[in-house]
């Protein structure tokens, strides 16, 4: 993993991510410190499951504790007042005509942390949100992707 890694971020995605960390800091933890005391009262550990089971767990739920504090720790907040309207960037909630579908979409251009494509939002990092960065109203893109090349005209943007 690397250290030095700057995660882009808008406030809400910073505060869904320390409401997880906190979540299985105090919640979780507790949850598998109860699971693995049950298994070990079962005795032999050599052919115990519920052990095995709740130390995988152990180890998941630490894993991801240490990927929250290292994405956190490494944020850089987009300020909701500096989103630029005139250009797509970072926190831009981009209104877009999709020429494959002949519909109009909308997506919200996030950091890779905070991506969640089936609520519209898309990674700055994906192939569609790096060819709508920098791009303004009007402008048509035509972008590839892992199945061919999609065609977008930018129809609006907002914060």
């Amino acid at each position: 993993m690397s250290e030095s890694r700057k995660y882009v971020m808008t406030y809400e995605g910073v505060k869904k991510l320390e409401e997880e960390l906190e979540y299985l800091k105090t919640v979780k933890r507790k949850e598998i410190t109860e699971k693995i005391k049950v298994a070990l009262s079962f005795g032999d550990l050599s052919e115990n499951s519920e052990y095995d089971e709740a130390k995988n767990e152990q180890a998941f739920v630490e894993g991801r504790i240490a990927q929250l504090e290292n994405m956190l720790k490494n944020a850089t907040i987009v300020d909701q007042s500096e989103i630029p309207t005139d250009i797509v960037s970072i926190g831009s909630i981009v209104k877009l005509k999709d020429y494959e579908f002949d519909e109009e979409v909308e997506y919200i251009i996030v950091g890779s942390a905070e991506a969640d494509p089936i609520n519209n939002k898309i990674s700055n990092e994906s192939p569609v949100g790096r060819g709508l960065i920098g791009k303004k109203v009007g402008d048509i893109v035509e972008i590839q992707v892992p199945n061919g090349v999609s065609k977008y005209e930018i129809l609006g943007i907002r914060r």
